[in-house]
């Protein structure tokens, strides 16, 4: 008979140090959480004294925080984490490789990246009372060169993360087909690719879809886009999950995903549906989603929850302490520009962007119990993290004193199939 407890959060964007004594609300998150064996956090930043250098491509901010943060996220209680995101990479593979260490260092279990692939790809494992948990983490939202790389019998494999790749096709009706087909024999747009295919380098487009500089078309009745998993990533990844299952009593496969289907954010992308299915069927029992920095909705697929995103549970980017030159260039300020300057000028003076987006401040802490293969019940606690608050202050999680947010989490799991009823501030689902 094996039973263990689980918790997990979402995305920690972790740029300041807590309060020598906290801060308020900080002791209720800190008991909730310790009513759980296995504590779940996001790790969305990269702790290093920049022990690596600027990436030429970021994930948004360059992320980078003094490794005493990972202290403070201890003292929330969190015992496993993620470290598979967009900003894994922000200063190469000496700020990944710093990070990773400074983690082991401290005892701090997590997933998603390593020293080559093998590593990154590879499951941890939490000991219970009365289970073994395992966990592999996951991302979809990368450059190509965040990537690991394999290893050969005669080189070592590339510093990266375990990346999901997927493929978009976009469907198109016969004229608008014809049109692009036309362009591009007229501008000689594909030049390179039609003579790598000529040279055996690339193959050939079968009948009725259309290669157009780096994008797919498929012809079709109506226009509209598909999204699939990469057929080897997802090979790779449910080994993995079939490897965990005879090591371990429970597999949690964390993802992080920022990608979403037409031009809503909490609607998670078809790959990513489909993803978090295969898993499953390969032997998953929770996908634990993040990375758009707002909630989705939550389903059960045969009888296992997918939380498609927790949202945040801390998101401090506006007080990073540093970006390189490249952050300022991009936006056309000089490269002697200071981060408070830079992000005043992103946000509008607090007018635009996150800071007026209501959605990025409201969250759930998601617990369950799991027993003999079952769960028993999900709860979901909601958190805010005070987007009313200055700059110096806002983004830190307290539990919300009202049903607000899981009146609207509610909303987006319905669609989904998912009834959460609301008791005393907090959501459950039944099984």
């Amino acid at each position: 008979m094996s039973k263990t407890t689980i918790i997990a959060t979402g995305d920690s964007f972790m740029t300041r140090r807590l309060p020598e004594n906290g801060y308020e609300g900080f002791d209720q998150i800190r008991e909730i959480l310790s009513r759980y064996e296995v504590r779940f956090n996001n790790l969305e930043i990269t702790t290093h004294n920049q022990e690596g250098v600027p990436s030429a491509f970021s994930g948004g901010t360059w992320a980078m925080a003094e490794p005493e943060i990972l202290d403070d996220l201890k003292k929330f209680g969190f015992n496993l984490y993620n470290t598979a995101n967009n900003h894994s990479l922000d200063y190469s593979h000496g700020g990944l490789l710093a990070t990773i260490r400074h983690l082991r260092e401290r005892d701090m279990l997590y997933a998603g990246t390593g020293k080559n692939m093998a590593d990154a790809s590879s499951a941890v494992y939490v000991e219970t009372a009365d289970a073994r948990v395992a966990m592999l983490g996951v991302c979809s939202t990368f450059h190509d060169s965040d990537m690991a790389g394999n290893q050969s019998i005669e080189l070592s494999g590339r510093p990266g993360l375990n990346g999901l790749r997927f493929q978009k096709t976009v469907h198109v009706e016969k004229s608008y087909y014809n049109m692009l087909a036309q362009l591009s024999k007229e501008t000689h747009l594909n030049a390179n690719y039609e003579r790598n295919v000529q040279n055996g380098y690339a193959r050939p487009m079968p009948e009725g879809k259309l290669y157009f500089d780096g994008m797919y078309f498929q012809l079709d009745e109506r226009n509209y886009i598909t999204t699939e998993p990469n057929d080897k990533d997802m090979a790779r990844i449910c080994s993995a999950i079939q490897e965990a299952r005879r090591q371990a009593d429970y597999v949690l496969v964390s993802v992080h995903s920022h990608e979403f289907a037409g031009t809503d954010p909490t609607e998670p992308a078809d790959f990513l549906k489909s993803f978090s299915h295969q898993c499953i069927d390969a032997g998953a029992d929770a996908i634990i989603g993040h990375g758009p920095h707002e909630l989705r909705g939550i389903e059960i697929y045969r009888n296992k929850p997918i939380f498609y995103s927790l949202g945040n549970f801390i998101f401090e980017t506006d007080t990073v302490r540093v970006q390189p030159a490249d952050a300022y260039e991009n936006v056309n300020m000089p490269n002697t520009t200071t981060v408070g300057a830079y992000i005043s000028m992103r946000n509008h003076d607090g007018t635009t962007g996150y800071i007026v987006q209501e959605n990025i401040w409201r969250s759930v802490m998601a617990g369950f119990t799991v027993e003999d293969g079952g769960f028993r019940q999900i709860r979901l606690y909601p958190i805010d993290l005070h987007m009313k608050k200055p700059r110096s202050r806002i983004g830190v999680p307290s539990i919300a004193g009202n049903d607000d947010v899981l009146e609207y989490l509610a909303e987006l799991s319905r669609p989904l199939g998912t009834e959460i009823r609301i008791n005393n501030h907090i959501g459950i689902i039944e099984f």
